[in-house]
């Protein structure tokens, strides 16, 4: 679990760019909560299909994480769009999930029958994949959660951000916020610029870190109680990003998916800290133990 004083800080910080009541630590009967209970009649469409644009050449790993915590975090379809490089190891690895792919990855040209998008895990910032995301955010209207390289398009693509859907979550860690908002390494003042960023683009922003605070379009910040330094490890956003879209799919409100995601992604870590150690510790173990997590917090 992440350490008590750097929460007793992070509040300490936030004090100066808040009113204390707009400040709240998430713990795990807050998190329980939010669950929504799952019909016993119910089918796999009564719980969302996601739509995952994820992974380049070379890039292979981030689709599978973010693919394998998706459906780990209970949604009802799942649908990944990949270069056709990475079909093979998307089939084998998450035989769950559909692919789809062309060589521009525009195979998906019909969003309506989708829950939920998410972009950016391994999907590169050429050229395609800046005019790949300006046809996802201008064709798409349900929610997405952008990261990673969806991230640094948008940051060098500000236009972009008026068609972001409503309702949509951005998970950027201090690097990718700083693209978006201007560079700091003041931690008061990227989050102050985070705070900001949320109220005009009416984002949810999850500043990724130690702690993860999430920060609300009407200026609410949120600090995670999970989580510990294990999880700085390459793969550990592309599994927050899964988690988050599979819960925006299920019908969660963009708030409760960043906090719940946030919190279970951190769970999982300390799970699997306990199991194997914060050194030896992968972005795949994390998703090995998202069903502890899960069990720990969901009502049966």
């Amino acid at each position: 679990m992440t350490d008590l004083s750097y929460i007793d800080e992070t509040r300490q910080m936030l004090k100066k760019l808040l009113p204390v009541e707009s400040i709240m630590t998430i713990n795990q009967d807050q998190i329980k909560d939010l669950i929504k209970k799952r019909d016993p009649k119910a089918h796999k469409g009564c719980f969302g299909h996601a739509l995952l644009y994820a992974g380049s050449y070379g890039m292979a790993g981030a689709a599978v994480l973010s693919a394998k915590a998706c459906m780990r975090s209970g949604v009802g379809l799942l649908t990944v769009c990949t270069p056709p490089a990475n079909n093979d190891i998307l089939q084998i690895s998450v035989p769950e999930a559909m692919v789809v792919h062309t060589d521009d990855m525009y195979a998906e040209s019909d969003f309506s029958r989708y829950s939920a998008i998410g972009a950016g895990p391994g999907l590169g910032k050429g050229d395609s994949q800046t005019a790949l995301l300006d046809k996802i955010l201008k064709s798409a209207s349900c929610p997405t959660v952008l990261d990673a390289d969806a991230l640094n398009i948008l940051s060098q693509n500000s236009y972009l951000l008026e068609y972001v859907p409503a309702g949509s979550v951005i998970t950027p860690h201090p690097g990718e916020l700083a693209r978006l908002t201007g560079k700091t390494t003041d931690w008061t003042q990227m989050t102050g610029r985070a705070i900001e960023f949320a109220r005009q683009s009416g984002i949810t922003v999850v500043v990724k870190g130690a702690p993860t605070v999430t920060v609300t379009p009407q200026g609410a910040a949120y600090i995670n109680t999970t989580g510990n330094a294990g999880m700085a490890t390459g793969g550990s956003g592309d599994v927050l990003t899964g988690i988050t879209l599979a819960l925006l799919a299920q019908g969660y409100s963009a708030l409760d998916s960043a906090l719940t995601a946030v919190y279970i992604h951190g769970l999982a870590g300390d799970i699997a800290a306990a199991q194997l150690s914060q050194t030896a510790m992968t972005s795949a173990d994390i998703i090995s133990c998202l069903p502890q997590a899960w069990l720990k917090t969901e009502i049966l």
